[in-house]
Protein backbone atom coordinates (compact mmCIF):
# COMPACT_ATOMS: atom_id res chain seq x y z
CA UNK A 1 0.00 0.00 0.00
CA UNK A 2 1.48 3.39 -0.91
CA UNK A 3 1.07 6.77 1.39
CA UNK A 4 2.35 9.12 -0.49
CA UNK A 5 -0.90 10.31 -1.96
CA UNK A 6 -3.27 11.94 0.49
CA UNK A 7 -6.78 12.70 0.79
CA UNK A 8 -7.47 13.22 4.99
CA UNK A 9 -5.30 14.46 8.14
CA UNK A 10 -3.59 11.34 9.36
CA UNK A 11 -3.13 10.87 12.99
CA UNK A 12 -1.05 8.10 14.46
CA UNK A 13 -2.23 6.48 17.49
CA UNK A 14 0.34 5.07 19.73
CA UNK A 15 -0.87 3.08 22.67
CA UNK A 16 1.08 1.44 25.65
CA UNK A 17 1.52 1.25 29.03
CA UNK A 18 4.67 3.40 28.92
CA UNK A 19 5.46 2.27 32.40
CA UNK A 20 7.85 4.67 31.73
CA UNK A 21 8.16 5.83 28.41
CA UNK A 22 11.92 5.57 26.80
CA UNK A 23 13.78 7.12 23.33
CA UNK A 24 12.16 2.81 21.21
CA UNK A 25 8.63 4.71 21.46
CA UNK A 26 9.37 7.83 20.54
CA UNK A 27 11.92 7.02 17.80
CA UNK A 28 9.43 4.56 16.81
CA UNK A 29 6.71 7.05 16.89
CA UNK A 30 9.07 9.69 14.60
CA UNK A 31 9.75 6.60 12.46
CA UNK A 32 6.03 6.10 12.07
CA UNK A 33 5.26 9.40 11.21
CA UNK A 34 7.51 9.84 8.52
CA UNK A 35 7.41 6.60 7.12
CA UNK A 36 3.19 7.04 6.61
CA UNK A 37 3.14 11.04 6.31
CA UNK A 38 1.62 11.49 9.27
CA UNK A 39 0.10 14.91 10.72
CA UNK A 40 0.73 13.93 14.31
CA UNK A 41 1.41 10.85 16.71
CA UNK A 42 -1.34 10.88 19.49
CA UNK A 43 0.29 8.99 22.93
CA UNK A 44 -2.24 7.22 24.69
CA UNK A 45 -0.81 5.50 27.81
CA UNK A 46 -3.39 2.70 29.16
CA UNK A 47 -5.53 2.64 31.69
CA UNK A 48 -6.39 -0.71 33.45
CA UNK A 49 -5.13 -2.84 31.01
CA UNK A 50 -6.43 -6.18 30.85
CA UNK A 51 -3.31 -8.65 29.11
CA UNK A 52 -1.10 -7.08 32.24
CA UNK A 53 -2.94 -8.27 35.36
CA UNK A 54 -0.08 -10.46 36.17
CA UNK A 55 2.16 -7.34 37.72
CA UNK A 56 1.58 -4.17 39.52
CA UNK A 57 1.74 -1.30 36.45
CA UNK A 58 2.63 2.15 38.02
CA UNK A 59 -0.11 4.25 38.90
CA UNK A 60 -1.97 5.77 35.57
CA UNK A 61 -1.24 9.46 36.46
CA UNK A 62 2.53 9.02 36.42
CA UNK A 63 2.82 6.92 33.49
CA UNK A 64 0.22 9.97 31.86
CA UNK A 65 3.18 12.90 33.65
CA UNK A 66 5.99 10.87 32.14
CA UNK A 67 4.99 11.10 28.85
CA UNK A 68 4.15 14.65 28.68
CA UNK A 69 8.21 15.03 30.01
CA UNK A 70 9.08 12.78 27.09
CA UNK A 71 6.94 13.89 24.39
CA UNK A 72 6.93 18.00 25.51
CA UNK A 73 9.39 19.32 22.82
CA UNK A 74 7.81 17.87 20.08
CA UNK A 75 5.25 19.76 18.63
CA UNK A 76 3.72 16.70 16.59
CA UNK A 77 3.40 14.82 19.68
CA UNK A 78 0.87 15.20 21.90
CA UNK A 79 -0.50 13.00 24.84
CA UNK A 80 -4.62 12.08 25.68
CA UNK A 81 -6.29 11.32 28.72
CA UNK A 82 -8.72 9.60 26.74
CA UNK A 83 -7.68 5.97 28.08
CA UNK A 84 -6.71 6.61 31.93
CA UNK A 85 -10.09 9.04 32.58
CA UNK A 86 -12.03 6.09 30.98
CA UNK A 87 -13.52 3.85 33.81
CA UNK A 88 -13.07 -0.02 34.03
CA UNK A 89 -10.92 -2.09 31.85
CA UNK A 90 -9.18 -0.56 28.93
CA UNK A 91 -9.62 -1.72 25.48
CA UNK A 92 -8.72 -0.63 22.18
CA UNK A 93 -11.33 -0.44 20.51
CA UNK A 94 -13.29 1.78 22.51
CA UNK A 95 -10.34 4.01 22.00
CA UNK A 96 -10.36 3.95 18.56
CA UNK A 97 -14.20 5.10 18.54
CA UNK A 98 -14.05 7.53 20.67
CA UNK A 99 -11.01 9.25 18.53
CA UNK A 100 -13.24 8.32 15.17
CA UNK A 101 -15.53 10.54 16.67
CA UNK A 102 -13.47 13.28 17.98
CA UNK A 103 -11.56 13.41 14.42
CA UNK A 104 -13.53 13.09 11.54
CA UNK A 105 -12.47 12.92 8.25
CA UNK A 106 -8.81 11.76 9.33
CA UNK A 107 -6.91 8.31 8.61
CA UNK A 108 -5.94 6.74 12.07
CA UNK A 109 -3.00 4.88 12.23
CA UNK A 110 -2.52 2.72 15.13
CA UNK A 111 1.41 2.36 16.05
CA UNK A 112 2.24 -0.74 18.75
CA UNK A 113 5.00 -3.20 19.25
CA UNK A 114 4.84 -5.93 16.50
CA UNK A 115 5.23 -8.41 19.17
CA UNK A 116 2.05 -7.36 20.07
CA UNK A 117 0.39 -8.13 16.81
CA UNK A 118 -1.02 -12.02 16.92
CA UNK A 119 -2.58 -11.06 20.06
CA UNK A 120 -4.43 -8.54 18.46
CA UNK A 121 -7.11 -11.24 17.34
CA UNK A 122 -8.02 -11.91 20.76
CA UNK A 123 -8.97 -8.03 21.47
CA UNK A 124 -12.41 -7.08 22.01
CA UNK A 125 -14.36 -6.65 18.46
CA UNK A 126 -11.27 -7.42 16.75
CA UNK A 127 -13.26 -7.81 13.53
CA UNK A 128 -13.81 -4.25 13.81
CA UNK A 129 -10.56 -2.69 14.12
CA UNK A 130 -9.51 -2.65 10.95
CA UNK A 131 -12.34 -0.43 9.87
CA UNK A 132 -10.80 2.40 12.28
CA UNK A 133 -7.97 1.91 11.79
CA UNK A 134 -4.79 0.76 10.29
CA UNK A 135 -2.45 -1.37 12.68
CA UNK A 136 1.48 -0.42 12.42
CA UNK A 137 4.09 -2.81 14.36
CA UNK A 138 7.55 -1.61 14.85
CA UNK A 139 10.04 -4.39 15.27
CA UNK A 140 13.79 -4.50 15.72
CA UNK A 141 15.68 -5.22 12.90
CA UNK A 142 15.93 -8.74 11.77
CA UNK A 143 13.17 -9.84 13.79
CA UNK A 144 11.38 -12.08 12.78
CA UNK A 145 7.36 -12.08 13.37
CA UNK A 146 4.58 -14.47 12.18
CA UNK A 147 1.90 -12.13 11.11
CA UNK A 148 -0.02 -14.81 9.37
CA UNK A 149 -4.07 -14.40 9.89
CA UNK A 150 -4.05 -10.78 9.98
CA UNK A 151 -5.50 -8.98 7.08
CA UNK A 152 -2.45 -8.06 4.67
CA UNK A 153 -4.30 -4.36 4.17
CA UNK A 154 -4.45 -3.69 7.48
CA UNK A 155 -1.38 -4.37 8.88
CA UNK A 156 2.36 -2.75 8.09
CA UNK A 157 5.59 -3.81 10.03
CA UNK A 158 8.15 -1.02 10.32
CA UNK A 159 11.61 -1.70 11.51
CA UNK A 160 12.66 0.47 14.23
CA UNK A 161 16.85 0.01 15.75
CA UNK A 162 15.68 1.74 19.22
CA UNK A 163 13.18 -1.07 19.31
CA UNK A 164 15.55 -3.18 21.44
CA UNK A 165 14.69 -0.83 24.64
CA UNK A 166 12.28 -2.22 26.63
CA UNK A 167 10.27 -0.95 29.97
CA UNK A 168 10.88 -3.78 31.69
CA UNK A 169 14.99 -3.75 31.15
CA UNK A 170 14.18 0.22 32.14
CA UNK A 171 12.50 -0.85 35.40
CA UNK A 172 14.97 -3.63 36.85
CA UNK A 173 17.81 -1.57 36.13
CA UNK A 174 16.01 1.45 38.50
CA UNK A 175 15.46 -1.69 41.00
CA UNK A 176 18.94 -2.76 41.02
CA UNK A 177 19.89 1.18 41.03
CA UNK A 178 21.67 1.59 37.47
CA UNK A 179 21.55 4.34 35.61
CA UNK A 180 18.93 4.70 32.94
CA UNK A 181 20.28 8.12 31.15
CA UNK A 182 20.12 7.97 27.70
CA UNK A 183 17.77 5.17 27.77
CA UNK A 184 14.70 7.25 28.51
CA UNK A 185 14.47 10.94 28.30
CA UNK A 186 16.33 13.42 30.86
CA UNK A 187 12.84 14.66 32.23
CA UNK A 188 11.84 11.20 32.73
CA UNK A 189 15.09 10.23 34.22
CA UNK A 190 14.61 12.92 36.71
CA UNK A 191 10.83 12.40 37.33
CA UNK A 192 11.88 8.70 38.07
CA UNK A 193 14.34 9.89 41.01
CA UNK A 194 12.01 12.54 42.18
CA UNK A 195 8.91 10.47 42.67
CA UNK A 196 10.89 7.10 44.03
CA UNK A 197 9.25 4.63 41.10
CA UNK A 198 10.58 1.08 40.40
CA UNK A 199 12.58 1.33 43.22
CA UNK A 200 12.29 -1.75 45.83
CA UNK A 201 13.60 0.64 48.87
CA UNK A 202 13.77 4.57 49.56
CA UNK A 203 14.98 6.11 46.22
CA UNK A 204 18.02 7.38 46.47
CA UNK A 205 18.75 10.90 43.96
CA UNK A 206 22.51 9.98 43.77
CA UNK A 207 21.59 7.04 41.84
CA UNK A 208 19.52 9.22 39.19
CA UNK A 209 23.11 11.23 39.01
CA UNK A 210 23.83 12.65 35.59
CA UNK A 211 26.54 11.82 33.85
CA UNK A 212 29.51 14.03 34.23
CA UNK A 213 29.77 16.93 31.34
CA UNK A 214 33.63 16.94 29.77
CA UNK A 215 33.43 20.26 30.23
CA UNK A 216 33.41 20.14 34.16
CA UNK A 217 35.69 17.03 34.30
CA UNK A 218 38.30 19.11 31.96
CA UNK A 219 37.74 22.04 34.51
CA UNK A 220 38.54 19.96 37.40
CA UNK A 221 41.12 18.16 36.12
CA UNK A 222 43.07 21.56 35.13
CA UNK A 223 41.87 22.95 39.01
CA UNK A 224 44.17 19.93 40.27
CA UNK A 225 47.37 20.36 38.36
CA UNK A 226 50.61 21.77 39.87
CA UNK A 227 51.37 24.48 37.47
CA UNK A 228 55.09 25.93 37.77
CA UNK A 229 55.50 28.89 39.59
CA UNK A 230 55.76 31.98 37.67
CA UNK A 231 59.20 34.22 37.08
CA UNK A 232 58.52 37.90 37.09
CA UNK A 233 59.63 39.54 34.05
CA UNK A 234 60.39 36.20 32.04
CA UNK A 235 59.94 36.53 28.51
CA UNK A 236 61.32 40.39 28.39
Amino acid sequence: MAWGARTKRRVGVMGGTFDPVHHGHLVAASEVLESFSLDEVIFVPTGEQPFKEDRDVTQAEHRYLMTVVATASNPRFTVSRLEIDRPGKTYTIDTLRELRVQLPDTELFFITGADVLPQILTWKDADELWSLAHFIGVTRPGHELDVSGLPEAGVSLLEVPAMAISSTDCRERVAAGKPVWYLVPDGVVQYIAKYGLYRKGPAKVDDFSRPTSRRRANARAQDSMTLPPRTVGAGK
